[in-house]
């Protein structure tokens, strides 16, 4: 999911299974579009990866398909499974991302669970996030989905996420989290306060 003015309001405080209240964050998000998208290319520019191969990518908090989307413009035969906590979420992705139906996985999950991702199957090339884990407001959280992440993803493979890391912690022990849940090459590949974007190897 993306930032909104609300963005001190932690995910429980939002009423994410509510159709009425998930199609007005939406119309508030979407006049961000402008600025957001360019921000969103930005962080799938540092998957390194072949324009035209079949890559599994998993999307965390994807809401309602706007980093799905980048992603399957970025990469036309990549297959992603979109991960969102809100059933009205994943119902606008799908609306979204019609045209690209079958090759996009939608899997409602709470990323305060421990065990969130145990249905998924098989590793992933790569795992994006965008302005999604901060709003889990909880360090220990954080870093438990971190470990989850790592688990997922095939030896070599990036995690990208771009986020509001001063929200929870500072970048800085976002950073050190990310190492110590296994991941390597955990460097900061943009800035600018409160943004930034992190890329993590598996």
């Amino acid at each position: 999911m993306t930032a909104t003015k609300d963005d001190d309001f932690s995910v429980s405080e939002h009423d994410w299974h509510s159709d009425r209240y998930v199609e007005q964050w939406i119309q508030r998000d979407v006049q961000r579009d402008e600025a957001r998208r360019p921000q969103l290319r930005r962080m799938i520019s540092h998957a390194n990866l072949p324009v035209n191969s079949a890559i599994r990518v998993i999307d965390i908090g994807g809401g309602y398909g706007v980093v799905s989307e980048e992603i399957l413009i970025a990469f036309p035969n990549a297959h992603v499974t979109l991960v969102d906590y809100s059933e009205p979420m994943l119902a606008r992705a799908r609306q979204r991302l019609v045209k690209k139906i079958a090759q996009i996985e939608f899997l409602s999950a709470d990323l305060r669970t421990k065990s969130w991702n145990d249905r998924l199957q098989g590793l992933f090339d790569l795992a994006v996030s965008a302005i999604a884990l901060h709003n889990l407001r909880n360090l220990t959280l954080i870093e438990q989905c971190y470990r989850n992440i790592h688990q997922m993803l095939k030896p070599g493979a990036l995690f990208l996420n771009s986020d509001l890391f001063d929200y929870v912690g500072g970048i800085e022990t976002h950073l050190a989290s990310l190492k110590d849940s296994g991941f390597t090459a955990v460097e900061v590949v943009w800035q600018q306060t409160p943004s930034a974007i992190i890329s993590a190897k598996r």
